[in-house]
């Protein structure tokens, strides 16, 4: 990455494509998140008091209806003028007056991005013959969104949605099948990681890496895992297994989890029991998704930069300067914070995964 050392990366506001710069003058912290699961959040703290505030503390800027209102879109970009990022897309959803002892009056506002409708739609439905693709195309389309789906899987006979919000039916499909679900604007993302786009950054620790913990752990690392059911049409007991080389068809070098742990401990396979596969096509997708969680996630990483706006989730990361076993690239972000406040100016906290430990000599 190539940028200055000492350059304003102050956020920019926009309210239904109106640029508001005094949010960005008023603003005491800034909160974005957002993780592989979906469902991209704000929290934003604002002086209530200030130039323009006029009239008793009913009438504070921000509570008086006429920027700051339910419903208003939020666009929030950060990082230089050279470089900046839209990192939230989204609708105001709460608005919170905040009086403390010794402090100034607040506004927080919060928000969250298209999937809230999602989130706030619980039904009981059925679905029949379909994929899990279908599924998410049709959530998009009954809540007004575009839907752009790449993602593998069976077709099911029957899918049934008991007493659940949309978002939480469709992180439920995604994560059998280890698909990640994310909104861009109006469009809903269902993606296999390696077919979703993101940014690829280097970050060299004690430069652009501030701080970063990293551990590699074999207490969730199995050399096979087995999904079992019944199969009623043809009358068969169905047992599917995956082993660790699913996951090393994703790698270039290095020691998967699966491999050092029967290396180190001997076989460890472990079966699935949350889900009852009624044929083997589910069955052998769901081993092969849960194998590829767990694999992935052996070496984790939680970090800190200076300030990254295209850091993103779904981004390829190197890392250097971290100890030989983590020197390198293959980690992926499956987290992200980018916070903004006024010690610290712009930070991003970020959690990533990769599936091997480099092979020391």
């Amino acid at each position: 990455m190539t940028e200055p050392m000492l350059a304003p990366a102050g956020p920019v506001f926009s309210i239904d494509g109106q640029r508001v710069p005094s949010m960005a003058r008023d603003c005491i912290h800034l909160e974005i998140e957002e993780g592989v699961e979906g469902l991209r959040t704000l929290r934003l703290h604002l002086f209530a008091t200030g130039t323009g505030a006029t009239g008793p503390q009913d009438r504070m800027i921000w509570l008086d209806g006429g920027v700051v209102d339910f419903g208003k879109r939020l666009v929030v970009s950060v990082g230089p003028d050279t470089n900046q990022r839209t990192v939230f897309d989204g609708t105001i959803s709460a608005i919170e007056a905040l009086f403390d002892d010794a402090q100034p009056p607040m506004v927080v506002l919060m928000a969250e991005d298209a999937l809230m409708r999602l989130r706030m739609t619980r039904r009981m439905r059925s679905y029949h013959q379909v994929t899990d693709g279908d599924i998410a195309s049709a959530l998009a389309d009954e809540h007004g969104l575009q839907a752009q789906v790449d993602v593998d899987g069976p077709e099911y006979d029957v899918v049934q949605q008991l007493n659940q919000s949309d978002l939480a039916f469709l992180r439920e499909r995604a994560r059998l099948v280890q698909a990640e679900l994310w909104c861009e604007g109006r469009t809903l993302h269902l993606s296999s990681r390696p077919r979703r786009s993101g940014t690829r950054l280097t970050l060299v620790q004690g430069n652009h890496l501030l701080s970063v913990r990293l551990c590699a752990d074999l207490a969730h690392q199995r050399t096979e895992v087995a999904v079992t059911g019944y199969d009623a049409q043809n009358k068969d007991v169905i047992d599917e297994r995956a082993a660790g080389d699913v996951v090393s068809a994703e790698i270039t070098s290095g020691r998967t989890g699966p491999q050092i742990v029967e290396r180190a401990l001997g076989r460890s396979a472990t079966l699935r029991v949350r889900e009852a596969a009624l044929a083997s096509t589910e069955a052998s997708a769901w081993a092969k998704a849960e194998m590829l969680r767990r694999a992935r996630g052996f070496v984790s990483v939680i970090g800190t930069t200076r300030g990254t706006p295209d850091l993103m989730v779904g981004s390829r990361l190197t890392l250097q300067q971290v100890g030989a076993p983590f020197e390198g690239d293959g980690y992926y972000v499956t987290r992200l914070r980018h916070t903004v406040d006024l010690v610290r100016g712009l930070r991003t906290w970020f959690a990533a995964e990769r599936s091997t430990v480099n092979a020391v000599a």
